[in-house]
């Protein structure tokens, strides 16, 4: 027998005593485990906290679901719900009771569903399907928006009132279909087809409403994953609202959170488009009034250098004429010097005419052969000379030489 059991066999124990002991074998024997079973009893605490019992067709346990935990519930949780909860046990010791505290909660089948959907998921990107490389951009001014979706959804008429609110010049064309139930999935990816075949769209938006995974399943089915794909027209995906997430928005060249937003997503809004022209306008205006400002001051500039032909003419006469008397000055100054220089030559001549010389009582001597005599050293004795006067000639001979009076050089 083991020392334990002898203990307990021997110990007298309380209640609290007891309890603890089963509190600490019972959370010590289980870990972290799901369980699925039927809401009932279901009630939500002033603290916020949610107890409710799990049963099936044989047994029922109580259960508590903080306030911590539950407010990530993304659902409803109603009575006769059936759900999946992630859990482990736990004993209420003031009480005695055994009951499960929940985690997490999820509705019945959709552990299923996430591993289809993540199966799904890592094929498709894996072949390359949700690449950003393939995405196409959306057009910024369609003239055309086909939407696939069903005629009676709220979705339809949420877009609807969008694109005639942004832009009511947009031609709509509606590719009807059931997103949800039986077959649905087939006859989505049937509209897609037809669009992809009529070529007669911009843009395509595939749209529904919010709803649980179960109702939005229909965009995670690989037919419509494959149609999208093969979409020649740039398509968004406005499935479910802001958290929900499906292959079609993977797959889609663009994912709005909403199909409001994919109709704000595929159309511009004409008034915002509006003031943006007005803006440019106001700008390009500036720009032309300053560019013809700038103009403006260089044609004044320019015209204040312009000058007519007569203006030229006399300006250019006037040039002339300036040149004529600049010519005329010098030409007057260049006669007055060669008259100066012609008075000096003149004197010089005057000075130097041997008339003038014998008219001063000098007298020129040639020898017979009309030679001038210069000096005594070209005569001899006795040799006949001619004397020229200012009146007339003398013909002599020389009767002597006398060197004694010949002057210094």
């Amino acid at each position: 027998m083991a020392e334990s059991d002898r203990f307990l066999q021997q110990k007298i124990l309380t209640v609290t005593e007891l309890n603890h002991l089963v509190r600490d074998a019972l959370e010590g024997a289980f870990p972290l485990f799901w369980i699925s079973g039927e809401i009932s009893n279901f009630t939500r605490a002033a603290s916020g906290h949610w107890y409710f019992s799990l049963k099936d067709t044989s047994a029922q346990v109580r259960c508590v679901m903080f306030k911590g935990r539950n407010a990530y519930v993304d659902f409803d949780l109603r009575e006769g719900d059936h759900i999946e909860a992630r859990c482990n046990i736990s004993f209420y010791e003031p009480r005695g009771e055994f009951q499960l505290n929940v985690e997490f909660i999820r509705k019945a089948g959709l552990g299923a569903l996430f591993e289809a959907f993540e199966k799904l998921k890592k094929k498709l990107a894996q072949e390359g399907l949700f690449d950003a490389a393939n995405k196409r951009p959306i057009p910024a001014y369609p003239k055309t928006i086909g939407i696939v979706t069903s005629p009676d959804a709220a979705a339809l008429r949420d877009v609807l009132t969008t694109l005639r609110r942004r832009n009511p010049n947009i031609r709509i064309i509606i590719y009807p279909t059931p997103v949800q139930g039986k077959s649905a999935a087939t006859l989505i990816a049937k509209a897609i087809r037809t669009a992809s075949e009529r070529r007669e769209v911009n843009t395509l938006i595939i749209c529904r409403g919010g709803g649980s995974i179960e109702d939005l399943w229909q965009f995670n089915e690989e037919i419509v994953a494959r149609a999208v794909a093969e979409c020649p027209i740039p398509t968004i995906s406005g499935v479910g609202h802001e958290t929900d997430f499906t292959i079609c928005d993977f797959v889609a060249d663009a994912r709005a959170a909403t199909p409001t937003a994919a109709a704000e997503l595929a159309s511009v809004d004409l008034q915002a488009l509006r003031a943006y022209v007005a803006q440019l306008w106001s700008r390009l205006e500036r720009r032309m009034d300053i560019g013809l400002q700038s103009h403006a001051q260089r044609l004044d500039f320019l015209a204040r250098r312009l000058i007519s032909p007569q203006q030229q003419i006399k300006l250019r006469q006037d040039h002339v004429d300036h040149l004529k008397i600049r010519l005329t000055g010098s030409f007057q100054g260049f006669l007055k010097v060669q008259k100066l220089l012609l008075a000096n030559m003149e004197n010089s001549l005057v000075q130097l005419n041997p008339d003038n010389v014998l008219a001063r009582g000098f007298a020129i001597l040639h020898n017979m052969e009309k030679a001038p005599i210069t000096s005594i050293n070209e005569v001899s004795l006795s040799e006949k000379i001619e004397i020229q006067l200012k009146d007339g000639k003398l013909a002599a001979q020389v009767l002597a030489i006398d060197k004694s009076h010949i002057l210094p050089d």
